[in-house]
């Protein structure tokens, strides 16, 4: 299978197979709510810098939340370790609902890499699925590269001069500069960063030449400081028709890059249906996709068998992958 048919394929098992008919704005037919509610406050670990597009999102989640059961919701951040520390907490947290994360796609790719001492398949009960980052690859509003081509031929003429950042190594981003790298002959330097409030003020003060991540820089795109290059879909995304994909481009990748809610292995299913019932009602929310579409995030909906069968599919597929780019070992 090339390439692009294994990534296509791999993101239709994201986007396709899982994604029923009206589920992708959390409005399936109503379940009956489960019994359980807490009673004391909530802890949602979050994966990423504090103040970025998961912490804004996670935080107008658990108001919501909050204000339905009477018991505030705390987001607090762990950030680190390619955004996997969050959900790797769980192996230490007591089953019972009060302390859950919010999981990134990097907790299945990162066992493959790295040795860890949790797996995400045994060690996680499965919420709900939340919403997935929408990648573009972005410059300065200064920069002299006007189009991909031109960064591009510069990371050939001048093999690892450019910086890029991203929120980690091994991330979707860090993926996807090594596919364009394999697919280029370009080489460029990375930088790790823990999130968006971390790499956009890098961006922006000239550390780094550019940013192939998730859309934290969108509202930067709207006040003129940033410039897009390409997106990472498979389509040109609406909100930026001129700009080419880049598959348009001729390179074949497709960034790929959902999140969810996890508990500690072993939550009763009674207290896990209680939490997918609640955020899924804050889903629902007026609100919810005005914020999503601030980001140009997709709402990723998955209730708690359909992420789980997500995660398992994913984290098998996801391994030739990262053996290409020299991540893991066959």
């Amino acid at each position: 299978m090339t390439g692009i048919n294994r990534r296509r394929a791999l993101a239709a098992g994201i986007g396709g197979a899982l994604a029923m008919p009206g589920l992708a704005r959390a409005q399936t037919q109503p379940q009956t709510q489960a019994t359980w509610k807490p009673d004391r406050p909530i802890t949602v670990y979050n994966p990423l810098a504090a103040g970025g597009v998961c912490d804004v999102h996670l935080r107008f989640l658990g108001e919501r939340v909050g204000r339905k059961w009477g018991q505030q919701v705390n987001v607090d951040v762990k950030a680190g370790a390619g955004a996997t520390l969050a959900a790797a907490q769980m192996v230490n947290v007591k089953p019972d609902g009060t302390v859950i994360a919010c999981m990134t796609i990097n907790s299945l790719r990162y066992p493959h890499y790295q040795t860890a001492n949790w797996h995400p398949l045994r060690d996680f009960s499965y919420i709900i699925g939340l919403s997935e980052f929408t990648f573009g690859v972005v410059v300065r509003s200064d920069s002299p590269y006007k189009t991909i081509q031109d960064l591009i031929a510069a990371g050939k003429s001048q093999p690892d001069k450019l910086n890029y950042g991203t929120s980690g190594i091994g991330g979707t981003g860090h993926l996807l500069m090594i596919e364009t790298e394999q697919a280029t002959g370009a080489r460029f330097t990375h930088i790790p960063y823990k999130g968006t409030t971390d790499w956009m003020p890098a961006l922006l003060g000239g550390h780094i030449d550019f940013v192939p991540d998730g859309a934290g820089w969108a509202p930067f795109v709207e006040n003129g400081q940033v410039r897009v290059l390409a997106m990472a879909t498979e389509k040109r995304f609406g909100k930026y028709p001129d700009k080419p994909t880049l598959i348009e481009s001729g390179i074949n990748a497709v960034a790929v890059s959902p999140y969810g809610l996890v508990g500690p292995k072993d939550l009763p299913p009674q207290v896990v249906q209680a939490l997918h019932d609640a955020f899924k009602e804050a889903m629902a929310d007026p609100g919810h996709q005005p914020l999503l579409d601030q980001f140009i995030q997709e709402p990723w909906y998955r209730d708690p068998a359909q992420y789980r069968a997500f995660a398992e599919k994913y984290y098998v597929d996801v391994k030739p992958m990262l053996v290409k780019a020299g991540l893991a070992k066959s």
